[in-house]
């Protein structure tokens, strides 16, 4: 039994984060002193602290990591990389099983992050720029109509400033500016698709 217990740590989801996760071959050098949860500006609202993640990976708990809300929590702003003793990529690690969980479909679907982050790629691959007033109104209406009208009506006052002052051009409002080549962008990214799903690595 301990044999068994011995090879399924080794063999299974640690190896599948570092075959199919950014940086995902750092996860073992994680030695649990916490300066990174201590670090995040938002430490306190995470479900799991980066170190527990880390934990959780190389304890082979795959199904809690991968619909866990903490990598969705990451804001970018580098302090437990610039303080972590083994300068670990964290952050690079965390976005990157964000990324893995959401290509899988196990992550949290109504996480805020989660559902913002696929908005703002959809909106941003149909014409290979991004429509604010699209993406904006796809936000006020993110949690249902009656709040999106209530959130549409309190950014009233900024909207009409915003066209007072030109920020809110007409082609937004038709539509917006796209890159010229559109199909040729539509195939890059294609093709982008195809190579990062040949490189993934199944795990049983």
């Amino acid at each position: 039994m301990a044999s068994d217990a011995i090879n399924y740590y080794r063999n299974n989801f640690l190896k599948e984060v570092e075959a199919n996760v950014e940086e995902g071959a750092w996860v073992k050098m994680c030695m649990q002193c916490g300066v990174c949860a201590g670090s995040c500006p938002l430490g306190n609202a995470w479900e799991h602290t980066p170190q527990k993640i880390f934990m959780m990976i190389r304890a082979g708990k795959r199904d809690e990591v991968l619909s866990s809300d903490a990598m969705w929590m990451c804001t970018s702003c580098y302090n437990c990389i610039a303080r972590c003793p083994r300068e670990l990529p964290i952050t690079h690690i965390m976005h990157g099983l964000a990324n893995y969980a959401h290509r899988l479909g196990l992550a949290p679907k109504n996480q805020p992050t989660r559902k913002f982050a696929t908005m703002f790629w959809n909106n941003l691959t149909k014409k290979g720029r991004v429509n604010e007033l699209k993406l904006g109104i796809a936000l006020y209406f993110m949690n249902g109509l009656v709040n999106g009208i209530k959130v549409a009506i309190k950014a009233m006052p900024l909207g009409m400033s915003m066209m007072k002052t030109k920020r809110l051009s007409p082609m937004e409002i038709l539509g917006g500016h796209g890159i010229k080549d559109t199909s040729g962008f539509h195939a890059i990214l294609k093709k982008a698709r195809e190579i990062e799903d040949a490189k993934m690595k199944k795990f049983d």
